[in-house]
């Protein structure tokens, strides 16, 4: 569909839905009734009276005198009342019940899967004696988006298909599903199609729904067969994520890593010749008559975050240097908020305006719930009582967007927004109508360069295929001296240098990585966090947890504060590690292509046994798939002069 083909049509008339919405900023509004009787004018038949809401009449001395209705509270959250609904497009159907999961870290970390060599492919053609257990009719109503309500379709809700007693029930119309149909192959298996991304034929990658109706004991076999990318985390040993109710009733037990005979594969060709891939798991539930959901990661919604937001706005400590604010002109076309936060100890003087500034963003792609996990990570320690975190608001400004893409979140797309268009390669779109968010996002980072200047950008992402966290940068010249210093000073943790990349590819270049380093940011970069698990050090051959993409945004902090350290010390100890790493890379490329006895090898390198205590010690191990040449451009870099930027400055 064209860019310019979308229109939201529910701007131009009121219609049943603002009037709901009306009860609900209703809520917002503080009005002193002073003791009298207050009526709109709408309350009156006589056609002297206009017909509106937005005039009050107020009882005084023996008359009515009118008066105008208090403005609606111009940003998205209020300490009077709750946040703005969620709005779907209208033809979507939702049930009503409302999905919530219990925060919980397993003890242990959960292993990655290591196949057996036993695990079978599962092929269906097609049967006539197939039963056919859920459909999602109603995402295809419309072949582009049309315009929204609170709560989507309010039609009766279709009753789920015919089943028998042993049949397991599935659901997924709820924020952030995705599931399009599933059909009963066996007495205990079936075959699922996850639904395309709203308004393509394409995307499909993230999955989320709710399974009843089953049996303990029963070993299930689910294939979902309608993935697309050749290469999947699952051929590295990602397991699928499960959620029991009566888990986490009892026990208190939340997501947990599950399945058995797990494989990724090459199935039937589909339509027009198309191969698609698919995944198979085997799988036994731990109780009868359950209530479970699988998903590809572990899910964090609009509503989520809009609790969470809450939560910041109604602490009377954390609300004193965190601003949430949007203006209701900046919103989806849906008409979802898209939520800004300012965040810095607030000053009455002139000098707030020589505090340098950071931007944070996340969620362009909504079924990249792991970046939400570490922007949830790095608010919880910004806004915490630390005193490093307290030195960071003293001497910085935070532009923080959590959620860019709330409308493909809410309807559980995978990568694309209401427009079926990827938002991360229309940052230079003048299409404000189309991509709002991505358009709103760029005006306000260019007015803030105009006021401050912006010694940092990082947009947070998820990775299908690579394992680890690490950072996609852009190509410095001269136009940037050191902006890999920061993405290094990250290695602290479960991050990846080597598998960082510093150019920017043609068809990135509308990306908010490279639109932002054009626009004069130095250090613009994209953090990748991996839907799997970690290669390095003491959590090699694990899957992350939510805890473990949280405590990025920790370390995301704990890097600027060193990156912005006037003292220069962590620097250059920074550099030499540096250095020694790409000797250890030379030195095992050598050894795998040269017949040179290694005791004539070694006297030209560093001490290769000291190399690998000091990454033992920090634990940062190098991958075990290594690079085919090392990163001598790197190190280039960390040779340069560090600039000032000292946080005392």
């Amino acid at each position: 569909m064209s860019e310019d083909s979308e229109k939201d049509y529910s701007d131009g008339t009121i219609s049943d839905e603002d009037e709901s919405d009306e009860d609900m900023f209703m809520k917002f509004v503080n009005e002193d009734l002073h003791q009298c009787v207050l009526l709109s004018a709408n309350s009156f038949g006589d056609p002297f009276f206009p017909r509106t809401t937005q005039i009050l009449l107020e009882y005084q001395l023996g008359r009515w005198v009118p008066r105008l209705r208090e403005p609606r509270n111009l940003y998205g959250v209020s300490s009077s009342g709750p946040l703005s609904p969620t709005r779907w497009p209208y033809h979507c159907e939702v049930i009503n019940e409302k999905v919530q999961h219990i925060d919980w870290t397993p003890s242990c970390p959960e292993p990655v899967y290591i196949p057996t060599g036993l695990e079978t492919e599962s092929l269906y053609p097609e049967s006539k004696e197939d039963t056919m257990v859920y459909l999602a009719e109603g995402a295809y109503k419309e072949p582009c988006f049309v315009y929204s309500r609170v709560g989507g379709n309010r039609t009766p809700l279709k009753q789920p298909l015919d089943y028998y007693d042993n049949t397991l029930m599935f659901e997924a119309r709820f924020e952030s599903g995705s599931l399009q149909k599933v059909v009963k192959v066996a007495e205990y298996e079936y075959q699922l199609t996850v639904r395309p991304d709203l308004f393509t034929n394409k995307h499909t990658q993230w999955y989320y729904f709710r399974v009843t109706n089953m049996q303990a004991g029963i070993i299930y076999r689910f294939t979902v067969v309608n993935f697309t990318k050749p290469a999947s985390l699952y051929n590295q040993g990602m397991h699928p994520l499960f959620y029991s109710e009566k888990e986490a009733k009892a026990h208190h037990i939340g997501w947990q890593r599950i399945g058995d005979q797990i494989k990724y594969y090459r199935n039937n060709p589909g339509q027009n010749g198309r191969h698609y891939f698919s995944l198979t798991w085997a799988f036994q539930f731990p109780h009868n008559k359950d209530t479970c959901y699988f998903a590809h990661c572990y899910p964090y919604t609009y509503t989520n975050l809009q609790k969470y937001l809450s939560g910041i706005n109604n602490d009377p400590v954390r609300s004193k240097f965190c601003k949430i604010r949007l203006r209701v002109l900046y919103h989806t076309p849906a008409r979802n908020m898209v939520y800004i936060l300012t965040i810095t100890t607030p000053l009455k003087n002139s000098d707030s305006r020589k505090r340098k500034a950071v931007i944070l963003t996340a969620r362009v792609h909504p079924g990249e719930t792991n970046s939400s996990w570490i922007m949830k990570g790095f608010l919880d320690y910004i806004l915490g009582k630390s005193s490093d975190a307290q030195l960071l608001r003293d001497t910085l400004v935070f532009k923080v967007v959590p959620m860019l893409n709330p409308d493909g979140v809410i309807v559980g797309n995978y990568r694309c927004s209401l427009a079926g268009r990827d938002l991360n390669r229309n940052y230079t779109s003048l299409l404000k109508e189309s991509f709002p968010s991505v358009w709103y996002t760029r005006n306000m980072v260019l007015r803030l360069m105009e006021k401050r200047e912006v010694i940092l950008y990082c947009d947070l992402h998820g990775h299908s295929r690579k394992e680890n966290i690490f950072m996609y940068g852009c190509d410095g010249s001269d136009r940037s001296k050191t902006y890999l210093q920061v993405s290094f000073l990250l290695a602290s943790f479960q991050f990846s240098f080597l598998a960082c990349k510093c150019n920017v590819q043609k068809s990135k270049e509308g990306t908010g990585r490279v639109v932002m380093w054009k626009m004069g940011i130095r250090n613009s970069f994209t953090m990748e966090a991996t839907f799997c698990g970690s290669t390095l050090g003491n959590k090699r051959g694990t899957h992350f947890s939510t805890k473990d993409l949280e405590s990025m945004g920790y370390h995301f902090c704990d890097s600027l504060l060193d990156y912005c350290d006037p003292d220069w010390t962590k620097y250059y100890r920074c550099l030499k590690e540096l250095e020694e790493m790409e000797r250890h890379i030379t030195l095992e490329k050598v050894f795998e292509d040269s017949d040179t006895p290694v005791i004539e090898i070694t006297l030209d390198v560093y001490d290769r046994g000291h190399l690998l205590q000091r990454h033992k010690e920090s634990n940062s191990d190098v991958k075990d798939t290594r690079p085919n040449e090392p990163d001598d451009y790197m190190v280039d870099y960390f040779r340069r002069q560090l600039p000032d930027q000292g946080l005392g400055k």
